[in-house]
């Protein structure tokens, strides 16, 4: 209640009063207060004028809803006489309380008209992630093998918030800020060995907010969607990702288990996506994303520096089955080359030693869900990739795999709780070209399992653990664990 401002207003309607009993006595017959969680009036309790008032008020509003009902005779003469009496003895708390009213609705209607926008929904997420690894240091990149574990437990964090407009209603202009610092294992004095990334590990400098996505989604008819953006619009973002791990936030707890990383991952940052569905069964996928398409310099820029290139065609026969086939063909610029997105080995990862790399990607994925509780799936993808400095032949070609079988648990012991568990092989050279050196010696070989458990809606929380064997795929680098417990946070 507002702030009276007359002294003469604060005295109470007490049990006692006829008042009191007479409105009792119109509430018992007419239901009209149900305010109290058992829907019954206190009798026995004093009440200030105002809160009378708004009692008489609502079963004013109650006689006149019968009367207009054509329910009259339900109200009787002796009924009506009392509430003209008590309106004449409460005329001004009646009087203050609708105008208290009438300007509640002026400010509701002011808010409505004046709000951030008719168009824009705001949604985030926020993680907490508790991580922490086990084993030696694995030896590579001019590192030897360290005898004792180097790591501590660490807290990171990542806050997204996401702005989505429509100006059709069937169209979206997203724009996202996002804030994070993840400890990144794979650096040299911590594990030594890409295969070790958490499922999103990056940090922004200085915890700064940066706008982390900016694009316009529209539809072209019935069976063409158009995506163009400068910033943010990465390769698996809108392709068909059969993975139920996929989701950074709520998915698989390691950067590899998520999803194939050499058919979904690439240069990319702004372009231009088409989604076309011709039947029910089948969507086609393509675009083209630039790097750093910015940046004006020569051998950079939107058409002329580090890019990808996609196409996928997706098939669901059924609800229970589905299948995509990915190609992607990726170029990477003098020392960016990053041919197998941070995962596998390094020597994966820039084979070529910062020269000029070109890399065409084959990736093939299906998932079979066999009831509501259990989905089987996996994905093997294939890439040959080769250097571009003018001198090369088809001998230069080197062949990189990798692959992941998975199942899902979807509702597990709760709706909306998630478990999970990938084995798989992080990419790795099988074939050198002409130099076998390149060749990876080993096999690693990524072992995972997890729980999402949804405490509700909007906050979940995931345990995860993921083991390496022969880190590097080099034998001579002993097992490395990785664990976490992730918290998450949705409105």
């Amino acid at each position: 209640m507002g702030q009276v401002t007359s002294v003469s207003q604060l005295s109470d309607v007490r049990p006692t009063d006829w008042a009191f009993q007479a409105l009792q006595s119109l509430v018992e017959r007419y239901g009209c207060i149900a305010g109290y969680p058992d829907g019954t009036y206190k009798g026995n309790r004093a009440m200030t004028r105002y809160e009378f008032a708004a009692g008489l008020n609502a079963c004013l509003e109650r006689v006149t809803e019968l009367i207009a009902l054509a329910t009259a005779d339900l109200v009787t003469r002796d009924d009506l006489a009392v509430l003209q009496r008590l309106q004449e003895e409460f005329a001004v708390e009646l009087a203050e309380l609708r105008g208290r009213v009438d300007a509640l609705e002026a400010r509701t209607a002011e808010l409505e008209a004046n709000q951030f926008s008719t168009t824009t929904k705001l949604n985030g997420e926020v993680l907490f992630w508790v991580t922490d690894t086990w084993g030696e240091r694995a030896e590579a990149r001019g590192e030897p093998q360290s005898e004792n574990d180097r790591t501590e437990a660490a807290l990171g964090y990542r806050v997204r918030l996401n702005f989505d407009t429509s100006f059709m209603g069937k169209d979206r202009l997203r724009a996202r800020l996002q804030a994070r610092d993840i400890p990144n294992w794979s650096a040299r004095d911590l594990t030594n060995t890409l295969m070790t990334r958490l499922g999103t590990d990056e940090s922004d400098p200085d915890d700064t907010v940066v706008l982390d996505k900016l694009f316009y989604q529209f539809p072209v008819g019935d069976q063409l969607q158009v995506i163009i953006g400068p910033q943010g619009v990465e390769v698996d973002d809108f392709q068909t990702v059969l993975s139920p791990f996929e989701s950074s936030g709520s998915g698989a707890t390691s950067r590899f288990g998520r999803y194939n990383p050499t058919a979904y991952r690439g240069p990319d940052d702004g372009g231009l996506i088409v989604q076309y569905k011709p039947a029910k069964q089948w969507q086609i996928n393509a675009g083209y994303l630039a790097g750093e398409p910015e940046n004006p310099r020569e051998g950079n820029g939107l058409f002329n520096g580090e890019h990808s290139a996609f196409g996928q065609v997706a098939f669901e026969p059924n609800s229970k089955l589905a299948f995509t086939v990915n190609y992607v063909r990726k170029y990477f610029i003098k020392d960016e080359v990053n041919v197998t997105s941070s995962t596998g080995s390094f020597r994966a990862r820039d084979p070529f030693d910062g020269r000029r790399t070109t890399a065409d990607n084959i990736g093939l994925e299906a998932q079979w869900k066999l009831n509501d509780h259990v989905q089987i799936g996996g994905w093997f993808g294939t890439t040959w990739a080769r250097p571009e400095d003018g001198n090369n032949d088809d001998d230069d070609d080197i062949t990189i795999i990798n692959g992941a079988l998975t199942i899902a648990f979807p509702d597990l012991f709760k709706d909306g709780s998630l478990g999970g568990i990938i084995v798989g092989v992080p990419p790795i050279i099988t074939d050198g070209g002409n130099d076998d050196n390149l060749k990876d010696p080993d096999t690693s070989v990524h072992v995972e399992i997890f729980y999402r458990y949804a405490i509700n809606d909007f906050i979940a929380i995931t345990p995860g653990l993921f083991v390496i064997t022969n880190p590097n795929h080099d034998e001579d680098n002993e097992t490395l664990w990785v664990g976490s417990l992730r918290t998450t946070f949705k409105f």
